[in-house]
């Protein structure tokens, strides 16, 4: 039987193991944190879903990733999506991902101002209006793990110094912020600490999953989903420093300033103060893109660029497909 270490437990890796191991692999998945630690990008309660995306390809991978979870949902017998729908606040069509839905065959609807504040925990600023795609909002993140994690042979609180000391037939490395001190050449990846904000709802509509986008430029600025928790919880995409991922540090306060007002605005909260602040890191490229890339015996799996989580099953998939190829 073919032996495969899997470098990094976070949702990536414990996908791949999983796919890794229905391939009739044997599986050891190495972690340098414990299970479910916040010092990584796969932390936390829940991630948005999404099949809206500007691009056509992202909303493919989108619709793949959805079957995949469909697929570890019935598995587990565990809840893992709850589907409020997704809103992207706009001004006009072609900020949205209205074209890119289109193109794909996947349904939306207009709503106005009056109709989404009646229907959603939203407030709607004069001049907008919404874009809704009913398939999406959160992932139950930690469940994910859990389900992913299920019968696969994981060792927490075990740090890989380098790839050279695993026994294994080939090596899949998904070590997030740490992927480049284990991989040479480095990945061209930047890492960012960023900071996450929740708030309580003013009543019990369920909340959607919402974004908005940045003004004069492409690509979102503050997005909410649903918490289980508090309510809603609340970031603003790609605004952290980039930082060492060894150092650990508070949530920048300007940022936390910045995610209330916006929530403030654009969600219909009990209280604009937020309840609970958190920070995760962020791996990216340039283009927000991933890297799925076979190196010899290695393959290496990273830059999930903050918008990764909810394609896991089918980036998993696809990692496991390369690592199969070493092995073949």
């Amino acid at each position: 039987m073919a032996r495969v270490a899997v470098v990094g437990a976070g949702v990536m890796g414990l996908a791949t193991a999983r796919a890794l191991a229905r391939a009739g692999c044997e599986v050891l998945v190495y972690e340098q944190f414990g299970a479910g630690h916040a010092r990584g990008s796969s932390h936390g309660r829940s991630r948005i879903f999404r099949l809206a995306y500007p691009e056509p390809r992202w909303v493919r991978l989108a619709q793949e990733a959805l079957a995949g979870w469909r697929e570890l949902e019935a598995e587990t017998g565990e809840q893992l999506l709850v589907l409020n729908g997704l809103l992207e606040i706009v001004r006009d069509l072609r900020e949205s991902s209205a074209p890119a839905l289109d193109a794909c065959g996947v349904a939306w609807e207009r709503l106005e101002r009056d109709e989404v504040e009646r229907r959603f925990p939203l407030r709607v600023p004069q001049g907008f209006f919404c874009v809704l795609q009913r398939e999406a909002g959160i992932v139950l993140a930690d469940r994910a793990l859990a389900g992913f994690a299920r019968g696969i042979d994981v060792h927490y609180q075990t740090r890989v110094a380098s790839l050279a000391q695993l026994d294994a037939d080939c090596t899949v490395v998904t070590a997030g912020a740490w992927v480049n001190q284990l991989v040479d050449p480095p990945l061209a990846v930047r890492v960012t600490r960023e900071t996450i904000c929740y708030f309580r709802k003013a009543d019990a509509r369920p909340a959607p999953a919402v974004v908005s986008f940045k003004a004069q430029a492409s690509g979102h600025q503050f997005y909410a989903l649903a918490d289980p928790q508090h309510g809603f919880k609340v970031g603003a995409h790609h605004s952290g420093p980039e930082v060492n991922p060894q150092a650990e540090a508070e949530p920048d306060r300007g940022i936390v300033e910045a995610i209330s007002t916006w929530a403030a605005q654009n969600l219909a909260l009990a209280d604009p103060r937020p309840v609970e602040v958190e920070t995760c890191l962020y791996t990216s490229t340039a283009d927000e893109g991933f890297v799925l890339e076979r190196r010899a015996r290695n393959v290496v799996g990273s830059a999930c660029s903050g918008h990764g989580f909810k394609f896991a099953p089918a980036v998993g998939a696809r990692l496991a497909a390369l690592a199969l190829e070493v092995l073949s």
